[in-house]
Parts: C-alpha cells; structure tokens; sequence
C-alpha cells in the first residue's frame, strides 16, 4: 500500500465511508487497524440519538458550538474542547445554533462503521 493511501484531509466531504446517522447528522469515517476515525457534521440545533457501544471514544469540537449529553450531565462544548467517553457510557450531542463539526476517535475500530448505512449501529 502507497503511503499516499493514508494521507487524508478533513475538508475533503468525498474522502472516507459515508454513514447518515440521524436527521441532520452524517459522518465520514476512516478506518485503520487499531483506531477509527469519524468526521462528524450536525446541522443547526440537530440532534443525535442516545446510544452507547463497547469501544472507547474521544472527541474534538473542531468549528462550532454543542452540547454534549453523556451519562447524566448535559456539558457546554466550544471549538477546540475534546472529551472521552468510555466504553458502556450512553451519550449525543445536539449542534448550538450554526452547527459543528466533531472528530471523533474510536478504539478499537467499531464494526458497524467498517461499511456505509445509516444509524449509530448500537443501542
């Protein structure tokens, strides 16, 4: 494999697999052996889904506002805060008002992202 095969950028909206996660909610994940990785773009006061899965998982608020629901706090978030979320922890995020754009990072990899569809994948 070409080295050039792992060089990516975040503004490339055609680079990685596409999954819609729920309305107003999509993500562009790149997946390597130990770790994944999920672009992830709400819209304007959009929401995801309550859900939780085995893999431990940190994100970065890369360009607007949110909050972040994880167990039973709801936690302000601004560009460039970054979080962890262990395993097990439900959680979600609803935008602020001009949207976000989160990196989140998984480990391991979670199989369900390995291909495109739609929804969290888990429960």
């Amino acid at each position: 494999m070409s080295q050039r095969e792992e060089f990516h950028r975040l503004d490339d909206t055609a680079a990685g697999l596409f999954r819609e996660l729920a309305p107003g909610v999509t993500t562009r994940i790149f997946a390597g052996e130990q770790a994944m990785l999920s672009v992830v773009e709400i819209a304007p006061n959009a929401e995801g889904v309550m859900h939780h899965h085995p893999e431990e998982q940190w994100g970065v608020l890369l360009e607007g506002s949110a909050i972040r629901f994880q167990g039973d706090e709801a936690i302000e978030v601004k560009k460039g805060d970054f979080w962890r979320t262990p395993g097990g922890v439900p959680h979600t995020m609803r935008a602020g008002p001009e949207g976000c754009r989160v990196l989140d990072i998984f480990s391991p990899p979670r199989p369900e992202y390995r291909k495109p569809g739609s929804g969290f994948g888990t429960g």
